[in-house]
């Protein structure tokens, strides 16, 4: 494929916006015949892939709760990046979200409140992808020279590959060049490239990119991950009635028990919804004070 549609690609992945621009922060209501007055709550994802991809991976889940909950509807909200993320969610304008776990702990300040847990939580670690025939063998190569990354506040896929570094001596402020590219799959296709030396990315974009892309894919290899720590959650905000918050925190923890939520949760790569609450994810809370503390502080626009 010619490196020219590469640039084009790139270009999209980390420029598209987002779908659904309605600003109301309360709940939206259809105007599909047969449902007058039903609220419509939004879903806002954050951005683990390309806003088209996110849609068309997520788009199942939000059917299958549009058929299963009662008195409610819901549509799914994908963000061209992290800053427009979590704007959103600051502004209090999604009913439900379904953010990194820094992206949690900021997001509880403001009304928002744990239902579930997406994923393994050993699923949640940051891993480097390089080309095969970068060069590329211990941390120490990589000073100098230019990392990728989706966003400064991704957690799996920036601040805990920071923090490696860092364990790894490496000065993370000045001795390398931190590259924010907006998504995963960005972060990923900069290494192919060759616009990066290495790409920090998290398990589920980097299984993801090899289906979509294997040619690409095969120039390049994991070399290291980190730790895991928690898994992204599900919010929602307080003021959502109870009813509609337990029949989709049920809903989500049910949802690989059933034969149809099986496929939905292939396509997402998550193995499961696992319940959770706030105080889960007390532990995010002290690895940020320690990444602040030896690493950066981390800064939202």
């Amino acid at each position: 494929m010619k490196k020219g549609w590469f640039y084009l690609l790139l270009y999209v992945l980390t420029n598209v916006g987002c779908t659904n621009r309605n600003e109301n922060s309360g709940p939206r209501y259809s105007t599909s015949p047969g449902v007058p007055g039903v609220p419509v709550y939004c879903f806002a994802v954050h951005p683990l892939h390309n806003p088209n991809k996110l849609l068309q991976v997520y788009q199942p889940l939000i059917d299958y709760l549009n058929v299963n909950v009662t008195g409610a509807r819901f549509t799914i909200e994908a963000s061209r990046d992290y800053a427009s993320y979590e704007k959103k969610y600051l502004d209090r304008k999604p009913g439900f979200l379904l953010p990194n776990p820094w992206q949690t702990i900021q997001a509880m300040k403001v009304g928002y409140h744990v239902l579930a847990m997406a994923g393994e939580p050993g699923d949640f670690k940051g891993i480097f992808v390089v080309r095969k025939d970068g060069g590329i063998r211990s941390p120490s190569d990589l000073k100098g020279k230019v990392i990728s990354y989706p966003a400064s506040t991704a957690l799996a896929a920036c601040i805990m590959p920071q923090y490696f570094l860092h364990s790894a001596g490496i000065n993370v402020s000045t001795g390398i060049i931190n590259k924010y590219v907006g998504s995963q799959e960005s972060s990923i296709m900069n290494v192919f490239l060759g616009q990066s030396v290495a790409g920090a990315t998290w398990p589920p974009p980097w299984r993801a990119f090899q289906k979509d892309h294997p040619k690409e894919a095969a120039a390049l290899m994991v070399i290291w991950e980190t730790e895991p720590l928690i898994n992204n959650s599900v919010m929602v905000r307080d003021d959502v009635p109870d009813e509609i918050r337990l029949q989709v925190q049920k809903l989500l923890t049910t949802l690989n028990e059933k034969v149809e939520g099986k496929p939905i949760l292939s396509d997402m790569e998550t193995s499961r919804f696992i319940l959770a609450t706030d105080k889960d994810y007390d532990i995010v809370g002290s690895y940020i004070k320690r990444f602040e503390n030896e690493v950066r502080k981390i800064e939202t626009k």
